[in-house]
């Protein structure tokens, strides 16, 4: 029983729930997978090995009563450090917010508990959770299992590194701008951006977010198959009144026919060739599931929607988090800020209400899209993923990360959800292709993911490379 750690999150649940193996067996397995690769890696950043046991325990005596443990009963699940979890730090990768302790937990903590997940530890994130690579000054740099020489991506880097790993079944993260979906493509797992509205949020130990990131950043899983996925973002999404953008919409929508449009060169986007193999490559796999794909040659407005986003993410109060970054002192969140200065600032009201204007005519186009496919597959990024910290290298490699990462900054801007499949390596470095939907249509994008995997071979955990 020492390989618990190994299985998927739905098959380790249906032995806990059936008795065959306990709660206990699976956060003692996976606390000493923790120890094992945590050290190589540093995905998760803080945790406490006792409240882990003493909550398994709990899940093995609440099964032992004949009471229903959950969908997620005794699994192993990480979080990320940005979430408030009662009685640790929301540090969102801070040394300004090492004394931030939570005294309430976020929705989302408080929904996997529920569904009788496990919370195993509390996973890296950059300092503000604002680069695609990973690395702070408080809790140090997270390294890609697969290849340390590229990163494990960001700003949920710990997260995919961690399930990539096999530090727990499933993972959470945040994205508003691509912080799950690139993690899952760089580590090579997969990951779902939830539409705006399905997963509640809320910081109690921090003060309201600014309205870009309240009508743009989502939290979601990562996972070592589609199926745990799929049940995660179940478990994770129930109500919680203290999110006003919280919507009950229902887990599946009403069916649709099974046609995807697939562009390789979204608005323009310079795809490397391995990453339109991979894009083309996810289409066949879907063309032999009786999926009909039609290639288009672009998709509405992308470009532009990243632009906007940005501004929304970057620009709505970028003094404060200039001066918050200048007293952090992180090199990394310096030159995000700095070098897109002249591309958000200043964002005073007249550009900000323009923003929200174009926000809906810009939502609208994409909706319109989704009338007549069901999904839309295209590259998470423009390149492969990068070499660890190549934001950082000059500005011409600045540049170069922040134009392959179109497909990601402007998804967000519309609240659509959008799934990183993992479709295989190309050589150590992972590859997947992105699968967009309309709003609250993840059950879209899960079906054309699951069959995308079924045609490969869904992630198994790694031993972290040297």
């Amino acid at each position: 029983m020492q390989d618990l750690w190994r299985l998927s999150a739905k098959e380790l649940a249906a032995l806990i729930g059936t008795k065959k193996v306990s709660a206990m067996d699976a956060a003692t397995a996976a606390l000493a997978r923790l120890d094992a690769v945590n050290p190589k890696i540093n995905a998760v950043v803080d945790y406490h090995p006792e409240d882990v046991l003493a909550h398994a325990r709990g899940i093995d005596a609440a099964i032992a009563r004949g009471e229903d443990a959950g969908p997620l009963a005794g699994v192993p699940v990480t979080v990320k450090v940005n979430i408030d979890q009662q009685g640790f730090a929301t540090t969102n990768g801070l040394k300004l917010q090492r004394d931030v302790i939570a005294k309430t937990n976020s929705p989302v903590i408080d929904n996997l508990r529920k569904a009788g997940a496990v919370i195993l530890g509390r996973t890296n994130c950059p300092a503000f959770s604002y680069r695609w690579f990973t690395t702070n000054l408080i809790h140090g740099d997270t390294k890609n299992p697969r290849d340390p020489g590229i990163t494990p991506g960001g700003s949920s880097g710990g997260a995919g590194a961690a399930v990539a790993a096999g530090i727990g079944h499933i993972a959470h993260g945040t994205d508003i701008a691509g912080s799950i979906r690139y993690p899952a493509y760089a580590c090579g797992v997969h990951g779902l951006r939830p539409t705006l509205g399905r997963v509640a949020a809320f910081n109690a130990a921090l003060p309201e977010r600014t309205i870009g990131p309240q009508i743009s950043a989502v939290s979601g899983p990562l996972a070592r198959t589609v199926g745990d996925l799929r049940i995660a973002l179940a478990a994770m999404s129930q109500q919680d009144v203290r999110d006003p953008w919280w919507t009950p919409a229902p887990q599946e929508g009403p069916a649709r026919a099974k046609r995807a449009a697939l562009c390789l060169n979204p608005d323009g986007l310079e795809t490397v060739a391995d990453v339109k193999a991979a894009v083309a490559d996810a289409g066949k796999r879907l063309e032999r599931a009786g999926w009909v794909v039609e290639q288009i040659e672009n998709t509405p407005p992308l470009r532009e929607a990243a632009e906007l986003q940005t501004k929304l993410w970057l620009g709505d109060g970028y003094e404060a988090q200039l001066e918050a970054a200048e007293r952090e002192g992180d090199p990394g969140a310096l030159a995000c800020l700095r070098g897109n200065k002249a591309k958000v600032h200043p964002f005073d009201a007249a550009a900000f209400s323009k923003a929200l204007v174009r926000r809906a005519t810009l939502t609208r186009e994409w909706q319109l899209l989704f009338e007549t496919y069901a999904v839309l597959l295209m590259p998470v990024s423009g390149e492969l993923p990068f070499p660890d910290g190549l934001d950082r290298r000059d500005d011409g490699s600045f540049a170069r990360v922040w134009r392959a990462q179109i497909p990601q900054i402007g998804i967000p801007f519309m609240g659509l959800p959008a799934l990183t499949v993992s479709t295989g390596m190309v050589g150590r470095v992972p590859v997947g292709v992105q699968v967009v939907s309309g709003r609250y249509r993840e059950d879209l994008c899960l079906l054309a993911g699951e069959a995308i995997e079924a045609a490969g071979t869904p992630p198994a955990p790694v031993d972290p490379a040297g």
